[in-house]
Parts: structure tokens; sequence; C-alpha cells
């Protein structure tokens, strides 16, 4: 251990997080619980650490008279959490609602850290609550809205707050928020913050008097980079997100549905996760959407309690897999009980949507409760709640959701235009005051695998179980003028469109196997796979909109205002398993399987690696364990990314869309068989397809 220019002294609680890094890491250092006691024991010219364990309710008050006694022993000072310093002007008002983070992360502002925190250095304290502190000149570090993916690439907005800055004869270093709150705050990114705790540790002393220092992360990827997989492995991770959907605490019961029905009727869509005790209910009520970005200051994550069809089909088809593989009963009673909901004993299927004279007939409501929901019909939503339906239906070795299955096929259908396009949604409303034949008959296209992709894919399963032509004829026209606009065309122009692509063009060989299909599959795929990094991981690109430019934010005041990608510019290392990468495994997994082609199926080894090593682990969680958040930097090897989107940040997780995909394909991979395969049987009768049609207005 390399010897202390001056004597460290502590003033915080036994349980610190860095001053337990610090006895963690081997390290002996006096500690004292009060500000006082510290002052009156520490030797001459030693260096003392006040920290803010009263953080946030209770800051740290430093009294003119203990300043004096610090600075005739001249002793050096770090104060964190402070509202009372000689000299300095803090604003008053009670401490509970000083101002929160909402957007803000922290900003190297300086020079003087370091050459690993560089000034423009982003670093994120969760649900940072601070101090105001007036007059600073030259902060070291400051809380700003700005954008950028690791440094702020714009500069600093003209307003920033003050978190870290030394005083004017360089004796106090001066923290306005708690910074030591590294580890229950589940600070990121980790190295950075390491950085930042050496220059304080280090202030006033040599640059490597703490060389081991370190600390574990509470919630991190399930293996390393390096590390060696061992046997097994793919099986694990199945496994592991299912445990997660048991322990996820997203399962209402008799006694919470009312009150989450409640709140989400006044349009609120988040609470505070429950507690261990909580409730669970077995699928009958429903299943919640997951888990928002924000990390609370004790570390814990907020619910989003929307009950959305396509998420609760897409956990069903995971445990209806889970009863194929391993028998487990109260996987196969819970897929059904959520399949059940979905279709029958919700209002996600029934009321107009379950009146053959209305032109909403056999469409999926978007979510359940809230009229903004339930007037929705989101196309590639419905498209997913089929396609989870169709696996979770083979496993469950059921024909009780097929009447449904095919009313929604075909009201989607009859609502298709000539060119074998829909919209992004369409609602109740413009349905009852347009009626839904405008929609058969009016000519559009809509350059957005995003939302057509998967219905088209949809459309060539159900060709293939019922022979309609119209399936096959609209699916081919859209497929087709896609590929004519790719890529420039396309709305997005990202990654996640491609990924999105690969389903339908993998199906498409099922049903019409020509060497032009072959070729548009090919080209798509080339295009994805040049993205995909050595260790796996598919990287994620940013959005630009074929009309409207960049979706990235372009302003500091625009960061966090819309939907947008992880990354801030092409490069930036990061990966989003919400929109991306599990529907690219799925893609990859088809198009192996209906072509063949090893190159598929290496790259789709290599990103089913990637994703099992970076799945959530993290014990002290269980509510997060097993899952996989939306970004992962694979540079870094860390949960973090631009985190500017308005609904869905780097820390989200959805129970459906890519986390159940990835959860799926993986069980599908043990079985060595492809989703389309896999959900051909049971078949859909000929009897009940004609019964269904017969039904459906023309």
């Amino acid at each position: 251990m390399a010897e202390l220019l001056i004597t460290i002294i502590f003033c915080c609680q036994p349980n610190n997080d860095i001053y337990q890094a610090l006895i963690q890491s081997g390290y002996t250092c006096p500690r004292f619980d009060t500000i006082q006691e510290a002052i009156d024991r520490s030797p001459q010219g030693a260096y003392l650490l006040v920290l803010g364990d009263g953080y946030p309710e209770k800051p740290n008050q430093l009294t003119p008279i203990q300043l004096e006694a610090a600075r005739k022993k001249n002793l050096t000072l770090y104060l964190e959490y402070f509202d009372q310093i000689p000299g300095y002007s803090f604003d008053s008002g009670p401490h509970t609602q000083c101002p929160h983070t909402q957007w803000e992360r922290c900003v190297v502002s300086s020079d003087v850290l370091g050459a690993q925190l560089p000034s423009m250095e982003i670093l994120m304290a969760h649900d940072c609550q601070y101090l105001p502190v007036q007059e600073v000149k030259n902060p070291l570090l400051v809380l700003a809205r700005v954008a950028g993916y690791d440094k702020a690439d714009l500069g600093l907005p003209a307003h920033v707050h003050p978190l870290l800055f030394a005083s004017q004869e360089g004796d106090m270093l001066i923290a306005s928020t708690q910074l030591s709150r590294v580890i229950r705050g589940r600070y990121a990114p980790k190295d950075s913050w390491k950085e930042l705790w050496k220059f304080i540790l280090n202030y006033k002393g040599k640059s490597d008097a703490f060389p081991q220092f370190d600390w574990e992360p509470q919630v991190k990827p399930w293996y390393g980079k390096e590390e060696s997989l061992p046997a097994g492995y793919e099986k694990k991770a199945f496994h592991n997100s299912v445990d997660w959907i048991y322990q996820s605490r997203l399962f209402p019961d008799k006694r919470d549905v009312k009150s989450i029905h409640q709140l989400l009727k006044s349009k609120v869509e988040t609470r505070p996760v429950p507690g261990e005790g909580a409730s669970n209910g077995d699928g009958s009520d429903g299943f919640m959407e997951g888990y928002a970005s924000q990390i609370r200051q004790d570390g814990s994550q907020i619910q989003r309690i929307i009950l959305r069809a396509d998420c609760m089909a897409e956990v069903a088809m995971v445990l209806a897999l889970d009863w194929q593989l391993t028998k487990n009963l109260e996987s196969k009673k819970r897929a059904q009980n959520l399949m059940d909901y979905i279709y029958y004993n919700s209002r996600l299927c029934q009321g107009v949507r379950n009146d053959p004279n209305h032109p909403a007939y056999g469409m999926i409501g978007w979510g359940e409760v809230a009229p903004a929901w339930e007037i929705a019909n989101y196309t590639d939503d419905n498209a997913r709640v089929l396609l989870a339906t169709m696996a979770a239906r083979k496993s469950l070795d059921s024909h009780q959701w097929d009447k449904p299955v095919l009313k929604a096929l075909l009201a989607n259908l009859r609502t298709t235009g000539p060119s074998g396009f829909r919209n992004d949604r369409l609602d109740v409303i413009g349905l009852e005051e347009k009626g839904w034949e405008i929609f058969r008959d009016e000519e559009r296209v809509n350059y957005s695998p995003h939302h057509e992709s998967y219905m088209w894919a949809c459309y060539l399963w159900a060709y293939d179980q019922t022979q309609y032509p119209p399936f096959l004829e609209k699916a081919k026209k859209g497929i087709t003028l896609m590929m004519e606009a790719y890529p420039d065309k396309w709305r997005w122009q990202d990654n996640i469109e491609r990924a999105r692509m690969l389903l339908c063009l993998s199906w498409l060989i099922r049903v019409e196997d020509t060497p032009q299909h072959r070729a548009w599959l090919e080209k798509v795929t080339k295009d994805l796979l040049a993205y995909q990094a050595p260790c796996g991981a598919l990287r994620e690109r940013p959005i630009h909109h074929a009309a409207g430019g960049a979706y990235q934010a372009q302003t500091n005041e625009t960061y966090g205002t819309g939907e947008t990608a992880v990354v801030q510019k092409d490069g930036d290392p990061a990966t989003d398993q919400l929109y991306t990468t599990g529907f690219a495994l799925l893609g990859l997994h088809e198009a192996a399987l209906a072509t063949g082609n090893p190159d598929y199926q290496k790259a789709e080894t290599k990103l089913a690696q990637y994703l099992c090593r970076i799945q959530i682990k993290s014990p002290q969680y269980p509510y997060l364990q097993g899952a996989w958040f939306r970004a992962f930097d694979y540079d870094k090897w860390e949960f973090w990314a631009s985190s500017g989107d308005a609904g869905w940040g780097a820390w989200c997780i959805e129970s459906g869309w890519g986390q159940s995909w990835i959860s799926a394909i993986l069980g599908l991979r043990e079985k060595n068989l492809s989703l389309w395969d896999y959900s051909q049987k049971p078949d859909i009768s000929p009897a009940s397809f004609s019964e269904t049609l017969d039904q459906l207005p023309q």
C-alpha cells in the first residue's frame, strides 16, 4: 500500500459506501460519528472527509467555530451535502423539497480531475437531490441538462448547478450533494466514479495513494466480457428470465388490481416498487408493463403499471415455453391465465372489438383501463400479440384462442391498403368516423418496418395455415415496396428497422423460396451485421428520420423531450435490448433455419452469447435479476448509454418486446426449432377459419 502524504480521517456512518469500499479494498482509516469529534481527534495537517449520510433529509452543518478549529490544525476538508458553511450561501427552504434531477446529469467542468476525467465527461448520479449554492467560481463538477453519450457534445448550457468545487483558499473541497452514495445509488459509469473518488481521496495527497480502491456494484451483467461461459449458459439464461417473471412483482392480484386500475384511470402510469412481501397474482388479472428507467436514491426503480396486451402475450409465451421445457405446472397455469385475460377476461378484445358490426371488430386493444390506451390499435403491437400467441398455443397444445387470433388477423388484413400497408395505429374513434372500408381501399405506403413488418410475418403465417390468398398478396406487395425503398426512404434508417425486417423476409422464403427473396434477406442481414462487434454486440445506430432528420437531441434543451436512440452519434458502443437485439436474435434465428446459411447461424450464436453475458445479475434486487435493461455499453461492460428517450431510458425494463423475445429464442434454440416450425401445430382448422371469415363483414 502506498504511503499516504497526509492522514485520512472520516466522519460518516459505518455503512457509508465509500468508507466501506475502502475497508473492503484493504485500507484502514480512522472514523468518527460527529464533526466535532472528528475535528478534535484529527492530527495536525490531516485530511478530514465529512460525508453526507443524512442525505437527502438532513444536510450537514459546519459552524464558524468548527471551521476555525479545523484551520488552526491546518486540516484539509472534504464537506459533502452541507447547507451551512461559513462564506457560502445556500438556498434556504425545506430540504425535503430541494431540487431533484429529471434529465440533468453530472458533467466534469474542469481539466484538473485528471486524464481519465476530462472536461465535459458525463457521469450519472440517479435522482440527484442537491443544495443550490451561489457565487461558486470554477466548479469541478456541475449538474446540467446536456446532450451526449459520454461527453457533453454541445458544451454546457448557460444555467448549471455546482456539485463539486474547491474553496478559494484551497483548504476545502465542497460537494452540494452526496457523491459518496455510489453503491446504493447505483451511480454510473463505475470507472468514472472511481476516478472522481480517487481525486477526492487524494486531494492534497499522492495521486497513487489508493491503488486497490474498488467496489462491487449491486447490479451488474451476469458474466464478464472475457469470462469463459459455463456449460448450459443459454439454458441458464432462459431459466433466469423465467425466474425474473416470477420475482418481478409485476403480477397484480385481486387485492392489488383495484388500486392499479384507480391509478391508471387517473392517468398515473407508475408507482414505487412494492416490498418483498408484496402480493403476487397468477396472471388472472394480467401482468404490468415493467420498470421505468429512473433509479431512485435508494437504488430502487419505479414500476410501470400499464396493462398492455403485447407485453402480457409475450410474457405468456415465455411461461408457456417454460412449461414445454421443464413441465412447470405453475408456468402453464399462468400462461393460460394471461392468454384468457387478454382474449376473454379484459376489455382488450371485448366490447366494440367483439361486435361483428363495428369497424374495430377483431382488433386487439393496446392497453386496458385508461381510455387513451383502450381506443388504440397499434399495428406492430397487434402483430406481436399474435406472434406470441402462435408460440403459446403450440406450447400449451390448445385451440382455445384460435378464434380471436383469426379475428385479429382478418381485422388487420381488412384495414390493410391495396399496397400492403397499414397505418402505425388505427384508433377506434377514427374507425368509427371513417369506417373500415377507407383503410382497405385507400392507396398509401408507410416505410416503417418498425410498424409494418411483423404484421406481414403474421399474414405469411396465416396464409400457410389457411391458404387464403389475400394474406399472401398483401404481405408480398408490402414487402416488395419496402425493399424497393430500402434504405433511403425507410423512416428511421437504423438497426431497429433492419432487425425488424428479418422476420418477414425469412418467412417469405418459407412460403416462396426465390432468388430475389433470398437476395433481399441477404442485403438487410449483411447491412445489419456490419454493426456486430467481435464480442457479439449489435451496435445501435442513431435514428435518422427520412423526412425529419436526426432524432438525437440537437440542443441541450431538447435532451429528454422525444423518442430517440440510446446513442448520440454513430460509433457510440451501446446496444439496445428493448428495440433491437431481441428482435435481431429472433430474425437471425429464423433466417438461419429458413436458409441454412452458416453465416447467419454464426452471427446468431455470437449475439446469443452476448445477451447471456449482459443479463442482469443482482441478488440485492431480485425484481431486476434475470431481466435485460434497455441499454448496455460493451466497451465499459456496464449498463450505460444516453438516456434521453422521453419514455424509455437506458435502465428501463419492458416485460415484453425484446426482453421476452430474447428469452423465447433462447428457449427455441434449446429445442433447435424455428418459431415458424414450432408454431405450425396445432393447425387452425379450415372450418374454424371459414366460420370466422363468414362472421366478418366484407
